[in-house]
């Protein structure tokens, strides 16, 4: 009788384990380089199956990098954004529109009003799904949407990010004044609507 105990027990306890681990959502990251990472915040945020947005910097050589050394254009990193999101419900490809329909790709080494390598725009992969669907994504624009144009977004392995500091993160939400006159005076939602017209994600 205590065996059959036991091994009522041991499957019940098997059962639990497998429906907690089913239950467990599946999340996957995505990192994009957009110029001011205030900017880049909100798109994803609206989206739905997105789950976090996280402003910081990558793609550098300095560890720890502040926003005054990345701002500065020394330390590599370009500003940027960690998304994580549910596969489930939003798929890679979906995120890759919303990150063209934000950017300006014909430029090199900036965004809008902002100079230097630390606006670059960039796609960082984090498995060789993504980095298949980021490639395919820029071959279709080159082949159909700029056509004369030259796609100067890169496409590289993700590295280390670095989440910026506090007073960056959801700066929309905490400075909306601010954030506003900040995109009209770059002039970042003009740009957007002749690259992309209908399809632009100006706000």
């Amino acid at each position: 009788m205590k065996h059959i105990i036991t091994a009522l027990l041991m499957g019940l306890l098997m059962t639990m384990t497998t429906n907690s681990t089913a239950k467990e959502k599946v999340t996957a990251t995505a990192t994009f380089a957009g110029g001011c990472f205030w900017c880049m915040e909100k798109p994803y945020d609206q989206l739905e199956g997105v789950i976090s947005t996280t402003s910081g910097y990558t793609g550098g050589h300095e560890p720890d990098p502040t926003y005054k050394e990345v701002s500065a254009g020394w330390t590599g990193h370009t500003e940027a954004l960690e998304i994580i999101y549910d596969p489930q419900k939003v798929s890679y490809r979906e995120l890759l529109e919303v990150f063209w329909h934000n950017i300006d790709p014909t430029v090199k080494d900036r965004q809008f009003c902002d100079w230097g390598s630390q606006y670059r725009s960039a796609i960082f992969f984090h498995n060789q799904e993504q980095e298949k669907e980021a490639l395919e994504s820029r071959k279709k624009l080159a082949e159909t949407h700029f056509k004369d144009q030259t796609i100067h977004t890169e496409i590289t392995a993700a590295s280390t990010f670095y989440p910026a500091e506090e007073y960056h993160q959801n700066y929309y939400k905490k400075n909306p004044l601010r954030y506003k006159f900040y995109r009209n005076r770059c002039g970042r939602d003009q740009r957007l609507k002749e690259i992309w017209g209908d399809k632009s994600a100006g706000q």
